[in-house]
């Protein structure tokens, strides 16, 4: 097996080609059996297999810097970097991790998560080179899906400008390759990429320029004629416009012409392009056949690509759901999605409105812009993108929609901690970053019925709205808990979220439990870990309140003042960062009340980045689960109240 022989990437250049093809195979099979059981990116992995071995071979990590942009596909480049002993713990909780990071591993040369950086942070590193005299090549993969961002297009430009030798791969998994397109654009290759050709472009020029009179014209008209030329053959010319030299489109899964290119670029002195086609998933079947599922995916069957789960709905499927029908009632409902049509449950949607429904690409700040542009002509547009990747928005947010107070509709997808992917990808954040906006309405369901409830709150609502909801599933037991906590005859049939609906107002919390020791106030996915901690206060004699807030902004007030008139410890229970958060909003309204006599305790997230590990091990980490909750209320209890 020659995967366990590569302990360093330089171990590569010992290899033949026809052994790094068997280590191609060797590749695509661990990463296939690591992400049945550990879930992760798995289409996007197989598909650039060929192109981590290509550039392995032929730059010299980690002295040349390979970034990768997104980072969910850079399984096959921390196995041929001395990870392969432990790609067993991928995801897992002090395991390593889906992305490159930086504190993992020096051939993580830049740490990504997001989308379409690596071309800005690539030419930063050519900068910060140059400016300390040192000598390597860097290289910026990005798939085709992160070229459909601004980013990627405003590092282009200046990476144009500034002239220097950028090497940027394209990977191109959106387009098929016959036979016949494949050998020309290898030929073309070839040539453009060989240094005959080079010199021959550079001698030419000059060769023309000299001839009296003529040099100028006639260097122009060679120019021109080239341009045209290979526009006819090349879909690059966009980037030679951009100041690129443009190489391909070639097969990214023929592992001797990816060598054979990148060495003839290698040595290249302004920025240079290389158009690869890949193909997504490839190698495992049911990932070539259904990429989009394979993309980012949980524990599977390998031999028939099912998956191990648990049945249920999740909170995605919900929202999707529920806007479905209730755009059967209102034509004007839109719905928007940032490349995340599947992941933020919207495939229904988009499959029964496909007039009413928009993927923008990976474009959160033109997702957001355009749905303000549509609510200024009476629609009702829903933007839903995941938490982490709604902060690349925020100043649409404000500017766009906010400070017009126009009607749009933010659908929060995994909010709170998402646990597997990272800091990257956690949703902490968006509870300190919205609250503060004017305007701006933002609540959090406690379950299921809960965000049907608010998503028919909020398009009613004339104006900016935001709804959060974490990751994962609904399970029975949380539908039947709700049922019982907000129907007083238990009926479970189909009207029960007309009537659940009535009962939500803007800014109206509520008390789920009754209580004269403690108040525990907890806020969407944190509000039944707080009613069961409340049930074990309970067996001690400890009779603790337990209120749904359900509204970050506005706040119950009245109903604040209330409990704190009669409850002098509170908890306030959230799954965010603590500063700027739910949290901290309730200290703010005290203290502008002048209510000094009441010990509060804040639980959520302090000022750090959370690691990865699943969703459970790390809100027991943090004091989120029923037992932090519990014991977090022992502690005040022991506490004395506050005197006059």
């Amino acid at each position: 097996m020659y995967l366990e022989s590569i302990k360093l990437p330089s171990d590569l250049k010992k290899l033949s080609i026809s052994e790094l093809k068997e280590l191609a195979r060797e590749l695509r099979g661990t990463i296939i059996e690591k992400v049945s059981i550990n879930g992760g990116h798995l289409s996007s992995n197989l598909g650039v297999v060929e192109l981590t071995i290509a550039l392995h071979y032929v730059f010299n990590s980690p002295v040349d810097k390979i970034i990768w942009d997104v980072g969910h596909q850079c399984y096959s480049h921390k196995l041929l970097t001395g990870r392969y002993e432990r790609f067993s713990t991928l995801r897992k909780y002090e395991g390593i991790s889906g992305f490159p990071k930086r504190e993992e591993s020096e051939h993580d040369a830049f740490g990504t998560g997001h989308s379409s950086t690596s071309i800005s942070a690539a030419l930063g590193i050519i900068e910060g080179r140059d400016k300390n005299k040192e000598n390597f090549k860097v290289i910026a993969v990005i798939g085709d899906g992160a070229m459909t961002a601004g980013l990627a297009f405003e590092g282009l430009n200046n990476a144009g400008h500034l002239r220097k030798d950028l090497i940027v791969i394209l990977n191109d998994n959106e387009m098929s390759i016959s036979p016949s397109v494949g050998a020309l654009s290898a030929y073309l290759s070839r040539i453009l990429t060989g240094e005959l050709y080079r010199k021959f472009r550079k001698q030419t020029k000059s060769l023309l320029e000299g001839i009296p009179k003529l040099g100028k014209r006639a260097a122009k008209i060679a120019q021109r004629t080239e341009e045209i030329l290979k526009g006819l053959f090349l879909p690059g010319i966009i980037f030679e416009e951009l100041g690129f030299n443009y190489i391909g489109p070639i097969d990214g899964h023929n592992i001797e012409l990816l060598i054979e290119t990148l060495k003839r670029i290698k040595t290249a002195s302004s920025p240079t392009l290389i158009h690869v086609i890949t193909k997504k998933g490839k190698g495992y079947e049911f990932s070539e056949n259904n990429p989009s599922f394979f993309h980012g995916v949980g524990p599977f069957e390998p031999e028939t690509g099912a998956p191990v789960s648990e049945g249920g709905l999740t909170y995605s499927e919900v929202f999707g759901d529920t806007l479905t029908e209730l755009a059967a009632k209102d034509e004007r409902i839109i719905a928007i999605s940032a490349a995340m049509k599947e992941g933020t449950g919207l495939e229904h949607f988009s499959e029964r409105y496909s007039d009413r429904f928009y993927d923008v690409g990976i474009a959160e700040p033109h997702a957001v812009a355009f749905a303000a542009g549509l609510a200024t002509q009476g629609l009702k547009p829903v933007v839903a993108i995941y938490s982490t990747f709604l902060q690349r928005a925020y100043d649409e947010i404000v500017h766009d929609v906010c400070l017009q107070n126009l009607h749009v509709i933010f659908a929060i997808d995994r909010a709170g901690i998402v646990g597997e992917d990272g800091p990257t990808h956690s949703g902490l954040f968006d509870l300190s970053y919205l609250r503060h906006i004017p305007n701006l309405v933002v609540m959090a369901p406690k379950d299921d019925f809960e965000l049907r409830a608010m998503l028919e709150l909020a398009l009613k609502h004339n104006g900016p709205s935001a709804i959060r909801y974490p990751r994962g599933k609904v399970s029975d037991k949380l539908q039947v808990t709700s049922c019982k906590l907000t129907e007083k005859n238990n009926s479970k049939d189909s009207s029960l979220v007309t009537r659940h609906s009535s009962l939500l107002d803007i800014g109206r919390a509520e008390i789920l439990k009754e209580g004269n020791d403690i108040a525990i106030i907890a806020i969407g996915s944190t509000v039944y870990p707080a009613l069961s901690a409340a049930e074990q206060l309970g067996k001690e004699g400890i009779s603790a309140m337990v209120v749904n807030a359900r509204f970050i902004k506005p706040l119950d007030r009245n109903l604040l003042l209330s409990i704190v008139s009669r409850v002098k410890r509170i908890i306030t229970v959230e799954e965010n960062a603590l500063a700027g958060g739910f949290g901290s909003a309730v200290l703010e309204f005290l203290n502008k009340m002048e209510v000094y006599d009441v010990r509060v305790r804040r639980l959520g997230i302090p000022d750090e980045f959370i690691d990865q590990g699943n969703q459970d091990e790390l809100r027991k980490k943090y004091g989120l689960d029923e037992e932090g909750i519990y014991h977090t209320a022992l502690s005040i209890l022991k506490e004395p109240t506050y005197s006059h």
